[in-house]
């Protein structure tokens, strides 16, 4: 009974942890020429369809061979390689490595020809072709940097801006800042040290995975038959800064290279990955006994002890987030036209035309700019013969264009996310009995939001369809409500520097307002407290990322509930002139977001393994400021425009710009309005003795140094 009960332990602590830690796969050997009896760097070219090993012999003859591979990133397709001999720059090469456009080879060396460490540079005549590396070398395209105790592991960082190297002497990782990228002769003098790898091995190899998160460590046995060989993998709080570097405690942060198939007399140097495919493979060299090239599987990415967690990548945790903040910013996005329909005529109810804000809008967004172009003929046209057609059946009927651009900064867990809003919404409504007015309205809009600083990305469109109603309560008290439903589509990228995973994503969400407000008038100011209450709820699909192999995510379904309640007040006065007025107007609110907790659970395509982030971008205490002004006068032209900040305390914002008007003209005068992408663009058109005058002027609004332009154009109208 005894041991019934420990193997029934034993296999629950087994299911509970199966997912914990990777174990790598052995998948083959390559055996390198006979000229390198110690190989000790092993690197391929972006696409993997060239692997490169470096090494030397006892002779002090040093070599790199050039292996052609008919699959990428298969040592079992080698062909034949190109060996390329060294030895007049270097006697025991150590560590090999590109810059990004592989113009450029490192070789780091423990004893140059002239018996001193050091890196030399070689520039190559084509990108990641060593085949002329004596004739580049000779041609004075290779320089020799001076400097290290015993280098044998050599690394940058993405751009170039970092250099690491491995020092096995002193027992010694160094981070040096370059001031010229992938120039090691412009290193700091005073550079960053890691000295927690003290031991009796020896520090043979080092890197990094793509995204700087992970750092792994490479040490080898010193006595023969002690089966000491180590991978130690390391997570980086901070990408690529070393000393945020925490050692992974699993089997003592230890991966023993010995396999079933290995001798205890490996010894193992160089590693790197399979970086464009997903980093789901592992290579390392053995310099000692077999002098070999070791390929392995790995379950995950990087997956050598741990699987990198995702909830620790601020990119994946933006990604999330991002998510979730386009859709609960859908809900205000949707209902702010509609609020600002409702106050319009509010701020103008001794109008009589209650058609507003038709213009022709241009976005550089395909969809929105086919719609803009099927509907705004129809129903918002300054032809009077369609106004007249339209009256004698009460409909008004108004459009409004939106462009909005954000920010959410870094923090501690999350990287920076640029959000950028476009969006046109039609509508139409009639006043009924009792004076309360009912319409509807539909919406189209696009969220592009740029996530932290290697290309992930999200690109959001959505179609939302608004029911709303305006009842009055007396002259000046007034209870606004909407309801409405959206039909969203998300296409993700998620790039991790070397790779990027695609992915695509629908969600249904159900919204709704209720606003209340009353308005106060003293001398010519109108004040206006108001209450608002926005609430929604989202459902995501569940998706699957593609095209990163070990780095692809799995995405479980999400619900996202929103509930933001508002309170402030809007300003606003009316000044009369002879042919119309001018109504400028300010609102403030305070808004807290306090919508329930919303989990999102994902795990690795190649692993079980589960995250989970909770509680996703819940801003609580927000601050909303806007201005604007109505411009409306006798002969027909109105002109809405407002700017809008939204502010958290946490020093996130977003800007929103909206502009509208309308002509009605008897004339043969055609006026529009477009907005493209961050520019506005007004123009004049008139009909004259079979002649079409084009005046146009342009500007754009959100740069620091503004640009405009004016121009005139007269065409024959045959």
């Amino acid at each position: 009974m005894k041991l019934i009960k420990k193997i029934f332990f034993i296999i629950i602590f087994l299911f509970l942890n199966v997912n914990a830690f990777a174990a790598p796969t052995f998948v083959n050997d390559y055996q390198p020429e006979a000229e390198m009896n110690h190989v000790t760097g092993v690197i391929f070219n972006p696409t993997g369809t060239k692997m490169y090993v470096l090494g030397f012999h006892t002779s002090d003859k040093s070599y790199v061979s050039e292996v052609p591979l008919s699959v990428p990133f298969s040592t079992q397709s080698a062909g034949t390689p190109v060996l390329q001999e060294i030895t007049t720059a270097t006697k025991r090469a150590q560590d090999l490595k590109f810059n990004s456009d592989g113009t450029k080879l490192f070789i780091l060396t423990t004893k140059a020809a002239n018996n001193k460490d050091g890196i030399h540079v070689f520039t190559l005549s084509t990108p990641y072709d060593t085949s002329n590396l004596e004739s580049d070398a000779d041609a004075g395209n290779q320089t020799f940097i001076q400097f290290g105790s015993d280098p044998r592991g050599l690394d940058f960082n993405s751009d170039g801006t970092k250099m690491y190297v491995l020092q096995s002497a002193s027992q010694v990782l160094e981070q040096y800042n370059l001031s010229t990228p992938f120039d090691p002769s412009t290193r700091n003098s005073n550079p960053i040290t890691m000295s927690s790898l003290k031991g009796d091995r020896l520090h043979q190899g080092f890197g990094f995975s793509s995204d700087g998160y992970k750092m792994f460590i490479v040490k080898a046995q010193r006595v023969t038959g002690a089966v000491t060989n180590i991978i130690e993998d390391y997570n980086l709080t901070t990408p690529f800064e070393i000393n945020t570097a925490t050692l992974n405690e699993t089997d003592n942060g230890i991966y023993t290279s010995v396999t079933d198939d290995a001798s205890t007399d490996e010894r193992i140097a160089g590693i790197t990955f399979n970086f464009s495919q997903g980093a789901n493979k592992l290579y390392y060299t053995d310099f000692h006994e077999s002098d070999l090239v070791r390929e392995f599987d790995l379950p995950c990415a990087y997956g050598i002890i741990t699987c990198i967690d995702p909830t620790k990548n601020k990119d994946d945790v933006a990604s999330v987030e991002s998510q979730s903040t386009a859709v609960k910013q859908l809900i205000q996005h949707t209902t702010y036209p509609v609020l600002n329909r409702m106050e319009w005529l509010r701020r103008n109810k001794d109008i009589s035309n209650l058609t507003s804000q038709n213009l022709k809008f241009q976005f550089s967004n395909e969809v929105l700019n086919s719609l803009t172009k099927s509907l705004i003929p129809i129903y918002f046209s300054n032809d009077n013969s369609l106004e007249l057609k339209d009256q004698n059946k009460n409909w008004s009927f108004w459009s409004e264009g939106t462009i909005s651009i954000g920010k959410i900064g870094d923090t501690s867990s999350s990287s920076t996310k640029d959000i950028n809003t476009s969006a046109i919404t039609f509508g139409a409504d009639r006043i009924g009995r009792n004076n309360i007015m009912r319409g509807m309205a539909l919406r189209l809009g696009n969220d592009d939001v740029d996530v932290g600083n290697l290309g992930s990305a999200l690109d959001m469109s959505a179609l939302s369809f608004t029911l709303y109603e305006t009842r009055p309560h007396g002259d000046n008290k007034f209870i606004d409500s909407l309801i409405g439903i959206s039909l969203i589509n998300s296409d993700l990228i998620n790039n991790s520097g070397s790779v990027s995973s695609t992915g695509k994503r629908d969600g249904k969400q159900i919204y709704g307002s209720f606003n209340f407000r009353e308005t106060f008038t003293k001398d010519n100011l109108n004040i206006t407290p108001k209450f608002k209450l926005n609430y929604g709820l989202t459902h995501l699909s569940n998706y699957s990322e593609l095209g990163a192999e070990g780095l692809n995510l799995k995405f479980g379904n999400q619900t996202i509930g929103t509930i933001i309640g508002s309170l402030g007040s809007s300003f606003d006065s009316s000044y009369e002139f002879e042919t119309g007025k001018f109504v400028p107007y300010f609102d403030f609110e305070y808004s807290a977001d306090v919508s329930p907790t919303s989990e999102q659970e994902f795990s690795y395509a190649s692993d079980g393994t589960k995250y989970i982030l909770d509680n996703i971008n819940n801003s609580l205490h927000n601050i909303n400021s806007g201005v604007g002004f109505d411009f409306i006068t006798d002969n027909g032209f109105t002109l809405m425009t407002k700017y809008t900040r939204n502010q958290t305390i946490n020093s996130e914002y977003s800007d929103s710009f909206i502009l509208a008007g309308d002509f009605k003209t008897k004339k043969k005068s055609f006026y529009t309005m477009s907005l493209q992408n961050n520019t506005t663009e007004i123009s004049y058109k008139k009909e004259l003795d079979n002649f079409y005058i084009d005046i146009n002027s342009n500007y754009d609004f959100f740069k620091t140094n503004p640009e405009y332009g004016l121009f005139l154009k007269i065409s024959n109208i045959n």
